[in-house]
């Protein structure tokens, strides 16, 4: 069940050691957070669905892969559904793969959980603490091993963060899971953590370093660009420190931070940084919509929806990246990076994109589905529109309701006809609670002690689920439409302001442009003008060589490559808007500090390596495949060539792809050059000075102008008033 193993290290290489310490793990299947109310007052998040499978399942396939083999998982809140779930699988019956439930009523924190699970005595050796809602195809064997050597040297190293590199945007201050703009001071050498904040000042990215942090390391590197992936490797000592000191609530602004301050017993704890793998935690909504896309885009590999299935139903893999189930057909129009769950029914005229659809639903015809996801056995009648939104199980949507961006519908509401649910409202059958945790709170202080229901509401059976005994005529229909069923949530103290920030809808171009007037004040820059570099290496003697400065340039230059093409790519997978992508290649030139040329070459490039992967038989279809992909997005690459030197670095950049990337657009230079030329990307003037500026060079550096010679001489005598004329010249 779940992926097959990587191969991660079970039996402790020491041979000093007497006795084989089996790979354990800690699993809190409650993720003590409010983020995801009110959906989590009636079913624990780690059973909810991600792409049709309940999020837990995730993560046990992944610690069985990687080499684990006994999981404790601690329930809380909705106890009886985690076990019951688990008990209705194959989890339990696993072999070299032991599952066990621990229970208790009376944890309010990740903190009392650690410490009832050491009161058990159950962990024997090294664990690995995580959350069962972090998906990650991530081998162990590498920071397992990292840990040991470490602890054999230094017995006050208790313990390894996972952690991958994310930049967030300069504009919003949030990474792309939509959690806070984190910053963290590395020891380069020794990997140890020695400062950690996630909470910056008002936004603005300021951070506060004490003297003594720089004066004792002689060497740190600081960082805004690295993701907590909220994997730890723990020594045994991490769980009676939880013990010893009761003010230890929150993983890592107690433990963590606790430990930092620290320098009394001299506690230490060490990251180790993942590159090609993956690894996320659901904290919010933005990053249950990221999680989801990135599994659909097969990031998450093996755990994909075609080879990670729970039950009889088995998802197939179809072309252009749309999964379905097996046997399943449907006539309704079904866009790439899309899930169609077993059981569904969808009518005709109705138009599915970018979005995952659950297992027994029934969906009518006429309706259009973007960016959305719907769970199981819901109801969506004809003339329907669903944008960027979450509909749970049970759901029903009469005929020609609308939900806006960033709505959220929990279990079993029913929505009235022609009735519009307002951007990002939360609605449910459950009266919204008078008081909720505390913003010091959110991120642990879900007990479990879920508020009982108004008198109008629904009742809780003795398995959280909601009864079916619901008179719905003492239901408000005012706020849902005639015959609706639910209760409108009333919005967070910031409004619409802070409702954005964690939810699925993506981010309006306009309060986009908003932040980036507001951020314009608050960049801090050097003395010549040039934005200051949010990461870096910090010394206090600093020797390095004009060499070593020419290499964090280039690195720094692939990195904001790499940021840029990701960004396109998820500009054309997720069909985001030019103007939005445009405020996020911004972001990044802002972030890198980089000049218009630098972001035309690598748009450029990102356009180009698109057109490169459709693999067409013949170069006549190549060429046509590659002028349909410039034209399509000929108002990005326009935007960023505003003068000559723009224009030349792309065809400079078009000319190293053709050398050595890409070299089957070689015989194709010319021809795509007169392309870009015809589509006003490329001016006349650039092309020319291009030539101009190549009469000098080595005739190794001449092949492509030598190819388009002709071309070149048409634009030198080509009249420049004779329009058309110059429409009859291109080859």
């Amino acid at each position: 069940m779940g992926a097959q193993k990587k191969g991660a290290s079970r039996v402790s290489e020491d041979p000093d050691e007497l006795t084989r310490v089996p790979l354990q793990a800690i699993l809190l299947a409650d993720s003590f957070a409010t983020t995801f109310r009110p959906i989590t007052l009636e079913r624990p998040k780690v059973l909810l669905p991600l792409v049709n499978v309940p999020m837990i399942n995730y993560t046990l396939a992944w610690l069985e892969s990687a080499g684990v083999e006994e999981v404790f998982v601690f329930c809380c809140a909705h106890s009886k559904q985690v076990i019951h779930y688990l008990e209705s699988t194959e989890w339990f019956s696993q072999p070299n793969f032991s599952v066990q439930t621990i229970e208790s009523h009376n944890s309010v924190s990740a903190g009392d959980a650690l410490r009832f699970v050491y009161e058990r005595n159950v962990i024997h050796g090294d664990f690995v603490l995580i959350s069962g809602d972090t998906v990650s195809n991530m081998s162990l064997t590498q920071a397992l091993q990292e840990h040991k050597d470490r602890k054999k040297k230094d017995s006050n190293a208790v313990m390894t963060m996972v952690i991958k590199r994310s930049k967030p945007s300069v504009i919003t201050r949030q990474s792309r899971l939509g959690t806070d703009e984190l910053f963290m001071a590395i020891d380069p050498s020794t990997k140890q953590l020695l400062y950690y904040e996630d909470k910056s000042d008002n936004l603005k990215g300021v951070m506060y370093l004490d003297k003594l942090l720089l004066a004792d390391n002689t060497s740190l590197s600081l960082h805004n660009d690295k993701q907590d992936c909220y994997i730890d490797i723990c020594s045994p000592e991490v769980l009676s420190l939880f013990t010893d000191n009761f003010d230890y609530q929150h993983l890592r602004r107690h433990f963590v931070k606790g430990l930092l301050l620290d320098d009394i017993m001299g506690y230490k704890i060490f990251t180790h940084e993942i590159h090609s793998s993956y690894a996320a935690r659901i904290d919010n909504f933005r990053s249950y919509d990221t999680v989801s896309k990135d599994i659909i885009q097969r990031w998450t590999y093996p755990l994909v929806p075609d080879v990670m299935f729970f039950g009889s139903s088995v998802t197939k893999l179809e072309r252009q990246v749309m999964y379905r189930a097996s046997g399943q057909s449907c006539s309704a129009h079904i866009d790439p990076f899309s899930v169609i769950g077993e059981g569904t029914k969808v009518g005709n005229n109705t138009s599915i994109s970018h979005s995952v659809i659950g297992k027994g639903c029934t969906i009518g015809s006429n309706i259009s589905i973007e960016g959305s996801y719907v769970w199981d056995n819901v109801i969506i009648e004809d003339g329907c529109k669903l944008s960027h939104a979450i509909v749970c199980d049970g759901v029903v949507m009469k005929s020609g309701s609308v939900l806006e961006p960033g709505v959220v519908l929990s279990f079993k509401v029913v929505i009235g006809p022609q009735f519009v649910v307002p951007s990002y409202s939360k609605v449910s059958l459950f009266q919204q609670p008078t008081t909720l945790d505390s913003d010091e709170e959110l991120e642990y202080a879900d007990s479990g002690i879920v508020e009982a229901p108004s008198v109008d509401g629904p009742m809780d059976n003795s398995n959280g689920e909601i009864t079916s005994e619901i008179k719905t005529e003492r239901w408000p229909t005012s706020q849902l439409g005639a015959g609706g069923v639910g209760y409108i949530w009333s919005l967070s103290d910031g409004g619409h302001d802070e409702e954005w920030r964690h939810s699925v809808a993506p981010i309006t171009a306009e309060k986009l442009a908003e932040l980036t007037d507001a951020m314009d004040d608050d960049l801090e820059l050097a003395p010549d003008g040039s934005i200051l570099p949010p990461s870096g290496d910090l010394k206090l003697d600093s020797n390095d060589s004009e060499d070593d400065d020419n290499n964090v340039f280039r690195d720094d230059s692939i990195d904001f490559e790499k940021e840029v093409e990701a960004t396109f790519l998820r500009a054309v997978h997720e069909n985001i808007k030019v103007d939005n992508v445009i405020l996020e290649i911004n972001s990044l030139r802002l972030s890198y500090n980089k000049v218009t040329a630098d972001c035309a070459g690598a748009l450029f490039y990102s356009v180009m390596k698109l057109a490169q992967e459709s693999k067409p038989n013949t170069a006549s279809e190549l060429l046509q495949h590659i002028c349909n992909v410039i034209t399509r997005w000929k108002k990005l690459l326009k935007y960023y060539l505003a003068d000559i030197d723009e224009e030349i670095e792309v065809i400079l950049r078009f000319e190293e792809m053709c050398l050595e990337s890409a070299k089957e657009f070689s015989p194709l230079f010319t021809k795509i050059l007169c392309h870009l030329y015809d589509q006003e990307i490329i001016q006349e003037d650039a092309i020319l000075r291009w030539d101009d500026e190549k009469r000098d060079a080595d005739e190794s550096d001449k092949v492509f102008v030598k190819q388009a010679e002709k071309f070149i001489q048409w634009l030198r005598e080509a009249p420049e008033e004779d329009d058309d004329e110059e429409e009859e010249g291109d080859e």
